[in-house]
C-alpha cells in the first residue's frame, strides 16, 4: 500500500474517532465532512468509485429522513397527549360510568349500571362482602338491551345498613354472566405515559379515559 493510501486511511480514521467522540450518531453533516476528507486524502492512482459514493450519500440521506420522521411523530404524539389531557380535565365533576367488578358503598349508597346483552331477559345485581357471601339482591326485572342502571341504599337483605367499604359486584340477565359497572364523579386527571389520560373516579380509582362508557 502507498503512503498515500496509508494518509488517507489514518486521516479518514482520525476524523471518524474526532466525531465519535462528540456525538455517538453519525450526522448528515459528519457524513459529508468524513466523505470530504476521504476525497482530499485519496489514492490518486486508486480514485473513489463513483456509484459508491452515490450509494453511501442514498444511506445518509434515507437515515436523515427516517430520524426526521421519528422526530415529527414523537412531537405529534406529546401533541395528542397535551389535547387528550385538556379534554379530560374538562369532565371533572361529570359524573361517568366505567366497567368494575367491585364499588365502594360510600354516604350509604352506590351507583352502577349492568350491560343487559341483545334480547334483554330477567335482570339480577348481586352484592357480596370481603368474605365473597352475598349481602344484597337487586332485581331490577326484564330490562332491554344496553346499559340498565341500578341503585344500592347500602342495606343488605335483612333490611339493615352494611358498614362502608368496598364490596363486590356481579349480574346476570337469565342465566349469563353479564359485566358490571359503577358511577361516580371525576374527582381529577393525569397522565400515565404510553396508556394516556385517567381519570381520578370518586368511588372507584384510577380509570383511564379510553375505558369510560357512558358521561352521564
Amino acid at each position: 500500500m502507498s503512503d498515500i493510501a496509508v494518509n488517507a486511511s489514518s486521516s479518514a480514521g482520525a476524523a471518524a474517532q474526532s466525531a465519535q467522540k462528540d456525538n455517538k450518531t453519525l450526522s448528515q453533516a459528519d457524513f459529508l465532512s468524513l466523505l470530504i476528507q476521504q476525497m482530499r486524502n485519496q489514492d490518486p492512482t486508486q480514485p473513489m468509485d463513483s456509484s459508491q459514493m452515490v450509494s453511501q450519500l442514498a444511506q445518509i440521506n434515507q437515515v436523515s429522513a427516517t430520524q426526521n420522521l421519528q422526530a415529527s411523530f414523537d412531537a405529534l404524539a406529546q401533541s395528542m397527549q397535551g389535547n387528550q389531557l385538556l379534554q379530560a380535565s374538562s369532565m371533572v365533576g361529570r359524573s361517568v360510568t366505567v366497567p368494575s367488578g367491585a364499588g365502594k358503598l360510600q354516604g350509604g349508597a352506590l351507583d352502577g349500571a349492568v350491560n343487559v346483552p341483545d334480547g334483554g331477559g330477567h335482570t339480577l345485581v348481586k352484592i357480596t362482602d370481603s368474605a365473597g357471601d352475598v349481602v344484597r339482591t337487586i332485581d331490577l326485572g326484564t330490562q332491554t338491551a344496553g346499559l340498565t342502571d341500578f341503585h344500592w341504599d347500602g342495606t343488605g337483605n335483612d333490611g339493615e345498613p352494611l358498614p362502608p367499604g368496598v364490596y363486590g359486584l356481579s349480574a346476570q340477565v337469565g342465566n349469563t354472566a353479564v359485566a358490571t359497572y359503577v358511577t361516580g364523579k371525576v374527582a381529577g386527571v393525569g397522565m400515565t405515559g404510553a396508556d394516556g389520560a385517567y381519570l381520578d373516579v370518586d368511588g372507584f380509582g384510577g380509570v383511564l379515559l379510553s375505558q369510560v362508557a357512558r358521561v352521564n
